[in-house]
């Protein structure tokens, strides 16, 4: 008899294998029938009726026997080459991604790392770091490690690999997120740190072994790096760069992002003087910086908490939302709805009027947050 999960997991990579399906068609999927099995499943009438779902996709019905072919030789060779598959809805897919409408549906692991650390800090930068930005980074980190964050990096030259040896010299666990299918080193010289960070970290890629190295894999695997990360610190940057789309994508995903100031004079100090100037990041001057943006505390220290605010002039209705989010720090429009029992309508009115005043901000995967 076949194993139930097994069979789930197989469904669920056939319908990621497929052709044209990205992550936000997948979601809507999934969303509306119930799991990847039913999409196969279900009569084509009721398929057809799917956002974003026409004859095309609909034609990709009929490959199931391919696609399931491809998903156990997929899994096959996972197993073989010891890498893990994790689909969107198993517990130890990163739940940092699972708000993002963008995020990955499957990704492939390897390394001992749980991958959903208490507390994560992105450092990204240039490939050509100079010596203060390789010497930036090492201090940061080091400043940092009293904190006991998961370092989040992508195993490129310059900055992102300066802050993986960094973290593993400070005993931190650090996550590489790959451009590069996950059996493909990249570049191939920092192999030997990839081994390394494995021990109580983990390389991570949604790029499936075997598959083609693609350019834009690597601009791709950016949002994973902010996603992942509590708040993200660029280190060094030019005008334009990977590091700078990261920095943009982490602040449109309301994420913490801070820069390290530099020489004027220095081409790799514009791009993150730039974000300064555009109040898209704040300045970093060291770790206190971060711990009071998002209330971390030392070991032994008694735990900051925002400070409660009086709420007494309000409705019924929003003192609900607004004390739910206080207590929550930010929440998932459908979990508002049900711990405050009020209709999804008029939730969804009193959210945007809340977010008019600047007291509410929404957040992609139709979650919300406190600005006050």
């Amino acid at each position: 008899m076949q194993n139930p999960d097994h069979e789930h997991i197989r469904r669920f990579i056939a319908l990621a294998l497929a052709p044209k399906i990205g992550p936000s068609l997948f979601k809507a999927i999934l969303a509306y029938s119930g799991s990847p099995k039913a999409f196969f499943d279900i009569p084509k009438g009721k398929a057809s009726k799917i956002p974003k779902v026409g004859p095309k996709l609909l034609a990709l019905r009929e490959s199931r026997e391919e696609l399931l072919r491809k998903a156990d030789d997929l899994i096959a060779t996972s197993e073989k080459k010891g890498f893990e598959i994790l689909t969107h809805l198993d517990p130890k897919f990163p739940q940092r991604l699972k708000a993002q409408e963008d995020g990955p549906v499957l990704l492939f692991s390897k390394g001992k790392a749980d991958l959903n650390f208490e507390r994560t800090v992105g450092i990204v930068g240039t490939r050509s770091a100079t010596s203060y930005g390789r010497s930036a980074t090492k201090r940061i980190i080091e400043d940092l490690s009293v904190y006991q964050p998961a370092i989040i990096s992508g195993l490129a030259y310059g900055i992102d690999i300066e802050a993986h040896r960094a973290a593993i010299h400070a005993g931190l666990p650090t996550l590489a997120v790959m451009g590069s299918p996950i059996d493909q080193i990249y570049p191939a010289v920092h192999r030997k740190t990839a081994e390394q960070l494995q021990e109580s970290g983990a390389l991570l890629s949604e790029y499936a072994p075997g598959s083609k190295m693609m350019p834009g894999n690597f601009p791709a695997r950016n949002r994973i790096i902010a996603g992942l990360s509590d708040a993200l610190i660029v280190v060094e940057a030019a005008a334009k760069g990977g590091a700078l789309i990261t920095a943009e994508i982490a602040y449109s995903y309301d994420k913490e992002v801070f820069a390290v100031p530099g020489n004027l004079q220095s081409n790799f100090s514009e791009g993150c003087n730039n974000l300064i100037k555009k109040m898209k990041a704040s300045i970093y001057t060291g770790p206190n910086d971060i711990a009071e943006a998002l209330f971390w505390t030392k070991p032994g220290e008694e735990k900051l908490s925002k400070p409660k605010l009086d709420f007494s002039n309000r409705e019924k209705e929003e003192l609900a939302i607004l004390t739910h989010l206080q207590e929550k720090g930010e929440s998932e429009i459908d979990q508002i709805c049900y711990a405050t029992e009020i209709p999804l309508g008029t939730l969804s009115s009193k959210l945007l009027s809340l977010e008019f005043e600047g007291i509410v901000k929404s957040l992609p995967g139709k979650k919300f947050k406190l600005l006050v």
